[in-house]
């Protein structure tokens, strides 16, 4: 499908590398977790310009990773099972950021 036309993987050895990466960019890191202060994604505040970060079903993301991001979203769930794995929960983030930023173009 041409994906790697449009779409660019650059490693980061640590999470401060990362985010010196993502400050000299100026992409702010939004964590998607459900941890205790998170925010819905859809009241979220969701740049244009930006960088989510996802973790690993279950254990989510690592204490430094939630540290370093500028903001934690989560994806509200009901029921018992309260985790996605990452392809599913980076859809539904990133549709929700289309839906805002992409719809007309």
């Amino acid at each position: 499908m041409v994906t790697d036309r449009y779409q660019h993987v650059v490693h980061h050895p640590s999470v401060a590398d990362f985010r010196a990466w993502c400050e000299a960019e100026g992409l702010p890191i939004i964590a998607v977790d459900n941890v205790g202060d998170a925010v819905p994604v859809d009241r979220a505040d969701l740049p244009e310009r930006c960088v989510f970060l996802f973790g690993q079903e279950g254990p989510g993301l690592t204490d430094d990773a939630l540290a370093a991001a500028d903001s934690h979203i989560e994806i509200t769930q009901y029921g018992s099972t309260r985790s996605l794995n990452a392809s599913a929960a980076g859809a539904v983030v990133m549709y929700e950021w289309v839906r805002r930023h992409a719809a007309g173009a």
